[in-house]
């Protein structure tokens, strides 16, 4: 199984743009409130007050429902301290899915640390509670998609506005839609890499699937 879900993380990096990939962080796998910090290093580092969420449906701390990945999100503690690095910069677009109880301005950078340029800045509005369906438990529940295209290579973004307020998952490098929908140009490299994963484990069917 394991295998399986490496070979389709590899298809959502295939790119969307000449010069673009596209990345995305469900915070899946850390503990509930365990700092992020370098789970995603070396590519991709957060400051220490950030922390991961698990739902108190599933045996979590957190107080929301309805989040886009299984069951983890992050959010900030402290907002001189909420950075995240893009070690290795990335281009084209922006994007993440939020439940928040106040308005706050996200803003990507052209250096580490939200150093240098504003590239794109991302408003965010209160909409926690607003219109939720499904998931019957968790005062955060509604997740609004939202995004930014930009020209440039960014190295940071600066969540310091949503600390304490804001929770996001499913954060997304080189797209301006959170979860990187593929732009046309790349359906046909997604299907061929669905033929080639299909064709890898037909081979290998006798090893390649293992459950934990």
């Amino acid at each position: 199984m394991k295998k399986i879900l490496l070979a389709t993380a590899a298809l959502i990096a295939l790119p969307t743009a000449a010069n673009a990939a596209v990345t995305v962080l469900t915070f899946e796998g850390i503990g509930d409130q365990v700092p992020v910090g370098n789970f995603y290093a070396p590519d991709y580092t957060f400051s220490p007050a950030t922390l991961a969420l698990i739902d108190a449906d599933s045996g979590g701390s957190g107080n929301f429902g309805n989040e886009p990945s299984p069951n983890t999100i992050m959010f900030f503690l402290n907002a001189n301290n909420a950075i995240l690095n893009a070690n290795n910069g990335f281009t084209t677009g922006f994007s993440f899915f939020y439940s928040s109880s106040t308005a706050a301005t996200i803003n990507v950078y052209d250096g580490l640390n939200a150093t240098g340029n504003i590239l794109a800045s991302i408003n965010l509005q209160a909409q926690f509670n607003q219109n939720c369906t499904g998931d019957p438990s968790g005062s955060y529940c509604n997740w609004t998609p939202i995004g930014v295209a930009f020209a440039g290579t960014a190295y940071s973004i600066d969540f310091g506005g949503g600390a304490n307020a804001t929770g996001y998952d499913n954060i997304t490098f080189g797209s301006k839609d959170p979860g990187g929908v593929p732009e046309p140009a790349a359906w046909a490299m997604m299907l061929a890499g669905f033929g080639l994963v299909g064709s890898a484990m037909r081979r290998r069917s006798a090893t390649a699937v293992t459950y934990a």
